[in-house]
């Protein structure tokens, strides 16, 4: 099997899966003119996408990937919160689970888009941008990323479900704190050490990144946990299959495009390296290591 057929079964699973979730979801959301609010979204998500690779691929950049992905959560939400405004009167949660999104998509879009164009280029993309069917299948695989991601979200906002929990609320909003306190912490140490010039080619190994070789991962896990636990009590019925958001995540970022991607690039640059060997022996991946008083 050449590439670019392994491209083109990509775009279509990756949308098609998201798709099988939107048509079993679609009769508990509330109707747009008989038409499911969660299929709307759907189209949205990945039309912005589609839309904006085109103008990607003709001019061969990347640096609007990112701001493009936070874009299109701020644009779901924000019209799932919209929509539920049209049926009902919006409640204190509704609210709150729109503030978590929004709040984490403006502050991560922001710091990676800052980051390319601080950069230049992000070499993620170095040669797929050059390639129609590749380029267009990362693009897919990102509007999977945030229909996914944000599905029990909108699932909840959409429901025709009123009820909701407000311990559950206080628990979920509370780990999403957390979880997005470790990202923003994480995230800004590493910066700060790229930012020295005597640190150019070093790994980081200081702060939250001396427990965790990915602790911005650890936290965004988390906060998407928290996100799950204050949207679960809309939930109803078929609706609990929404809860693939946080797992979806958890493997996005453990076994497919986040840590192995890293830690390949970490060995290739710092793998014969005694230092970073010692590093990788004493900080656990994902979660700190226990360690033996």
């Amino acid at each position: 099997m050449n590439n670019n057929t392994k491209h083109i079964i990509a775009i279509i699973c990756s949308s098609a899966i998201c798709l099988l979730f939107a048509l079993l979801l679609a009769s508990n959301s509330i109707q747009l003119e008989n038409f499911s609010a969660l299929l709307t979204l759907y189209f949205l998500i990945f039309g912005i996408q589609w839309i904006v690779f085109i103008p990607a691929y003709i001019f061969h950049t990347e640096r609007f990937f990112d701001l493009t992905g936070g874009l299109t959560y701020i644009s779901a939400a924000s019209l799932a919160l919209f929509w539920k405004s049209s049926e009902s009167e919006l409640t204190a949660y509704d609210l709150i689970l729109f503030l978590m999104v929004i709040c984490w998509a403006v502050r991560l879009s922001t710091f990676l888009f800052l980051r390319v164009m601080r950069a230049g280029e992000d070499t993620r993309f170095t040669t797929i941008k050059t390639s129609f069917l590749n380029f267009l299948m990362t693009w897919t695989i990102q509007g999977m990323w945030v229909f996914l991601t944000l599905l029990t979200v909108i699932t909840a906002m959409t429901s025709k479900n009123s009820e909701y929990s407000l311990a559950l609320l206080i628990l979920g909003s509370s780990v999403w704190l957390i979880g997005i306190i470790i990202e923003i912490v994480a995230d800004t140490q590493k910066s700060k050490f790229n930012s020295i010039a005597s640190n150019k080619g070093n790994f980081i190994s200081t702060g939250l990144w001396s427990i965790s070789r990915h602790p911005n991962y650890l936290g965004e896990i988390i906060l998407w946990i928290g996100i799950s636990i204050a949207a679960i009590s809309h939930l109803e019925g078929i609706q609990f299959i929404s809860l693939i958001s946080p797992l979806f995540v958890y493997l996005l970022l453990t076994k497919v495009s986040g840590i192995p991607l890293l830690e390949a690039q970490a060995i290739e640059r710092w793998g014969q390296d005694g230092a970073y060997k010692q590093y990788c022996d004493n900080t656990g991946v994902l979660f700190p290591k226990m360690r033996n008083k």
